[in-house]
């Protein structure tokens, strides 16, 4: 995997993480120090960024495309946790922290780019620059927050309530993301979404 140093597209590169909501306040030396742990990787739909269960782990910019959290039983039943675009990262931070191994995947949902490295490495950068690791942590706390929101509405709204919800929360992401996928994430059946849809009710 190349480095952003050596990719074909480093202009844009450096574009695209500059304008990452965790990265585009970093000086320019912070910026070169982060630069040279990185690598980038051109995902396709359904390739794993991280797999379920591992110990080791990393750190994610998404630079462009889409990825989602999920994570699966031992009957291999997936409940979507998350969905993640452009300016966003995936982490597994909190595990990580914890010694735990991975208790999600992070997937490519559509043909994606990131940058990443080494959660280690990471969290070394960021006690170094407290600005930064007060900011990821903050991110970390809000997913977190945003996913035992989600799980709980999954119960009690309707499921016009539901896509209202999503509506409201991640508006940009409606059209972008496959209904299947979506409406595996709100736990409807694809034909329930596309009927709300018919219906005018989303």
């Amino acid at each position: 995997m190349p480095s952003v140093q050596s990719h074909p597209d480093k202009n844009v590169i450096r574009v695209q993480l500059k304008q990452n909501a965790l990265l585009h306040e970093l000086t320019d030396e912070q910026t070169s120090e982060l630069e040279s742990y990185l690598t980038i990787v051109d995902g396709h739909k359904g390739d794993f960024l991280l797999h379920q269960g591992v110990h080791d782990m990393e750190q994610y910019f998404i630079l462009d495309g889409i990825l989602k959290r999920v994570v699966s039983n031992v009957d291999a039943k997936e409940m979507i946790l998350r969905f993640a675009a452009e300016r966003d990262v995936e982490t597994s931070y909190a595990a990580w922290r914890l010694k735990k191994p991975a208790p999600y995947s992070i997937v490519c949902l559509t043909k994606a780019r990131v940058a990443k490295m080494p959660l280690e490495q990471w969290v070394a950068f960021i006690e170094r620059n407290p600005s930064v690791k007060q900011a990821f942590e903050h991110h970390v706390m809000a997913s977190m927050s945003d996913i035992m929101a989600h799980t709980i509405t999954l119960h009690l709204l309707d499921a016009t309530g539901r896509v209202q919800r999503f509506l409201r929360k991640q508006p940009e992401l409606f059209d972008r993301i496959p209904k299947k996928e979506l409406a595996a994430y709100l736990n409807l059946s694809a034909e329930t979404l596309s009927r709300l849809k018919q219906r005018g009710k989303i």
